[in-house]
């Protein structure tokens, strides 16, 4: 795996990671160099390159605020809420499992496999919207997950048996699958460099927010005579409203600059095709003369950044265990073995998820003092000091607070992961399939986590509690950590590409000075007035 520098527009930390061009190198020199880098590159702070002063600054957050527009807070913050109301769906399983296996005569381990297969097929969603938003842009795949939510949330309301839940909840995976990289797409690309860390610590924990707002709603729902049901169908309400948002603005700017970069990549291409056939200038090879088509970028983005799309696997594996193991049985931990009352529980679930949304912001800028994998390894370690007294502690007292702060320390490491993210996929303008695909195959490889620890849980019943209690809290701890120390070893070995610009190669040649000096000797003895318009004097005013 061989290295090489990334761009980076502060100047003030360069981090080696997997070489674009020509091919990604796993031989074993470039292995072992790469093993050997792993500490230097882990303590290479990005703070300490600046003055103290300057690194001061990274500890708050003024800096990414004021950077901000109008523009860019609009795209955020619905993003951020796309995010939140896809979660509040998936969560309204979770928090309603017990009633609705009471509803279809079945057992709450048969409804975990609802949220089982919504793990797994997100993956298939995550491809074919990623693929479309990658193509046609970020808008209208987003409009049809907002239908699809609106649609597949009502019909869950009316399912009369455990066949039709599961059939339903299997395509809701398939929207669900395809919204988090068309969000996290809306949310941070036209947003600053500067801001990104920031906004990446409030956006992902939009995922707890979520669940704090199907157990207030649960909460608000459960003395009504429809009880689960009301909630699926008051549910579809929110997507339908960000859906008219969503109508009401454009386009994102940056897609729409990659759209014009490769409209004019190909048209000098074109150009320099015909120049070279009517023989007025000799070019060798054909490495100048390719078209960009979205198949050539599929081929080129698995050919050059094939170890790195393994990694993102690995990684997103990990850190969808981290918090689907420690979320989604939860509620029935606190139901059924802490036997907290219906209050407590609503409480308890809000206190808790709280602490993921206020540690996602905090995470999320302290990585911009850190660096990526070093805050996320903090996190880790933060997370595994809280586990015994959150699954061993069983009052109100030791479970909301320790609660709090190891969803303080999950949903931090998660507020760092959608800036990781972009980062980590800047050199491909496959961005939303790419980052999508390899966050659901994460939750793909995690699909399975309540179930496993409901059917592990189900062999240490506690008669004295009643019927259908069982230990799920000693699970979920031994669980977790195994899942944070994997974590841990996976950031340790992993890449960084801490503030690179995610602008593609071809978008940047069409900025470059020297790039187009370059294309001018290529192409200028071909006269065409959409070119002199959109490239001439764009060169002229810059050399200017």
């Amino acid at each position: 795996m061989s290295e090489v520098e990334s761009v980076d527009s502060t100047k003030d930390y360069r981090e080696p990671e997997f070489a674009r061009v020509p091919d990604a190198d796993v031989s074993p020199k470039a292995c072992w160099n790469y093993l050997k880098s792993r500490v230097p590159t882990l303590l290479a702070i990005p703070a300490k390159s600046s003055d103290e002063k300057a690194a001061l600054k990274r500890l708050h957050p003024f800096e990414a605020i004021k950077a901000m527009n109008r523009h860019q807070w609009n795209l955020f913050f619905h993003g951020f809420f796309a995010w939140t109301v896809d979660s509040m769906d998936f969560f309204c399983v979770s928090i309603s499992a017990t009633d609705i296996a009471a509803s279809l005569n079945v057992e709450v381990t048969s409804i975990t496999w609802g949220i089982t297969l919504v793990l797994m097929l997100r993956s298939v969603g995550a491809v074919i919207f990623g693929y479309c938003g990658d193509r046609w842009g970020r808008k209208w795949p987003l409009c049809v997950c907002y239908i699809l939510f609106v649609a597949l949330e009502i019909a869950t309301g009316f399912v009369k048996n455990l066949h039709q839940f599961l059939a339903v909840r299997s395509l809701f995976g398939i929207a669900m699958g395809g919204c988090y990289g068309l969000a996290a797409a809306t949310a941070l690309e036209d947003a600053p460099q500067v801001s990104r860390g920031f906004l990446s610590g409030i956006f992902l924990p939009g995922y707890s927010l979520g669940y704090v707002l199907a157990t207030v709603f649960y909460r608000g729902f459960q003395t009504t005579a429809y009880t689960w049901k009301a909630l699926f169908w008051f549910s579809a309400g929110p997507p339908f409203l960000l859906l008219v948002w969503r109508l009401t603005f454009d386009e994102l700017d940056y897609f729409k600059e990659l759209k014009e970069a490769k409209r004019l990549h190909n048209l000098r291409v074109r150009q320099a095709q015909e120049a070279r056939d009517i023989g007025e200038i000799p070019i060798e090879g054909d490495e100048d003369l390719r078209e960009i088509t979205f198949t050539s970028e599929l081929k080129e983005a698995f050919r050059t950044e094939w170890p790195l799309m393994i990694y993102l696997i690995f990684l997103m594996s990990g850190t969808n265990f981290m918090s689907h193991g420690s979320q989604d049985l939860f509620p029935t931990m606190l139901k059924k073995q802490a036997k907290l009352s219906p209050n407590a529980l609503t409480v308890t679930n809000v206190v808790v998820n709280l602490g993921g949304c206020f540690g996602g912001i905090f995470w999320g800028q302290v990585s911009e003092f850190f660096g990526r994998r070093l805050a996320v390894i903090f996190c880790t370690i933060w997370g595994g000091a809280f586990l015994y007294p959150t699954f061993f502690r069983y009052t109100e007292a030791y479970i909301i607070p320790c609660g709090f702060l190891l969803q303080f320390a999950v949903m931090g490491a998660w507020g760092i992961i959608p800036v990781h993210l972009t980062e980590l996929t800047s050199r491909t303008a496959l961005r939303t399939m790419i980052s999508g695909t390899a966050y659901q195959l994460g939750n793909l490889a995690s699909s399975a986590s309540s179930t496993i620890e409901a059917k592990i849980g189900s062999q240490f019943p506690l008669p004295g509690l009643g019927p259908g209690a069982y230990d799920y809290g000693k699970v979920m701890c031994i669980f977790m950590g195994c899942v944070l120390g994997y974590l841990h070893l996976v950031m340790f070995f992993g890449p960084e590409r801490f503030h690179t610009s995610i602008r593609t190669d071809f978008m940047k040649e069409e900025h470059d000075v020297d790039s187009t000096f370059e294309l001018d000797r290529i192409i200028s003895p071909i006269p065409h007035p959409e070119l002199d318009e959109k490239v001439w004097t764009s060169h002229t005013e810059r050399k200017q």
